[in-house]
């Protein structure tokens, strides 16, 4: 296979990439990176040297493709497959890559920052920063509540990249921020993300990892 995906099958970001490659049933070899190993992470660093994962390695095209998104455009363009996640309308295009950016910007990393912010030690925390990224949360529940009142994906009747995007930001954001009865679309549109196979199958191979996920009070 000349595919490796260099990854974490925690990390939420990793996910976005493994339910691109899994929709459209792309072989390839997954490398599981463990950050707090030295050689492990100085082999990341070397094929991306911001160092942080996904990072998609193609052999058979010589390159090295960094960034969620544009792992999952490059998989759309080079190894697509039964499930286009780009639109070929350009307008529909545009909106795709729009949600895309949405769901990263405005759901996944606010919840990163709740999460991550569990990690400090006493004294070391952010309350303000996480009061700011609860804030967001809620505001972009509230837009995607509105978006999927008619059910069906994030570009509606089509799975695309948005979708990819939504999955794991949702997932968690759900753990850190939760959704309430005020967000039934949303919580219904998890549930339908969570049974489609591709995202499925992700959320399966993660259970062994889920124990490590912060807690509230951790």
């Amino acid at each position: 296979m000349s595919l490796t995906l260099h990854f974490h099958p925690l990390a939420s970001f990793c996910w976005k990439a493994l339910i691109a490659l899994y929709e459209n049933e792309i072989p390839f070899t997954p490398n599981l990176v463990d950050l707090g190993n030295p050689s492990e992470r100085a082999a990341l660093v070397k094929l991306w040297g911001i160092g942080k994962f996904p990072v998609l390695q193609d052999d058979a095209r010589s390159e090295i493709v960094p960034e969620s998104s544009i792992i999952v455009e490059y998989l759309d363009r080079h190894h697509g497959g039964r499930t286009p996640l780009i639109p070929t309308d350009p307008g529909r295009a545009l909106q795709t890559r729009l949600r895309d950016r949405f769901y990263d910007l405005y759901v996944h990393l606010p919840m990163q920052k709740i999460m991550v912010d569990r990690l400090r030690p006493d004294g070391k925390r952010d309350p303000h920063g996480v009061a700011e990224a609860r804030a967001q949360l809620r505001t972009s529940y509230a837009m995607i509540e509105q978006q999927m009142a008619g059910g069906g994906w994030a570009m509606g009747e089509h799975f695309t990249l948005a979708d990819c995007a939504a999955a794991p930001p949702l997932f968690y954001g759900n753990m850190a921020e939760p959704f309430g009865d005020g967000h039934k679309n949303v919580a219904a549109y998890l549930e339908r993300l969570k049974a489609r196979p591709s995202v499925a199958r992700v959320l399966k191979e993660a259970e062994p990892y889920f124990q490590m996920v912060p807690k509230e009070n951790q």
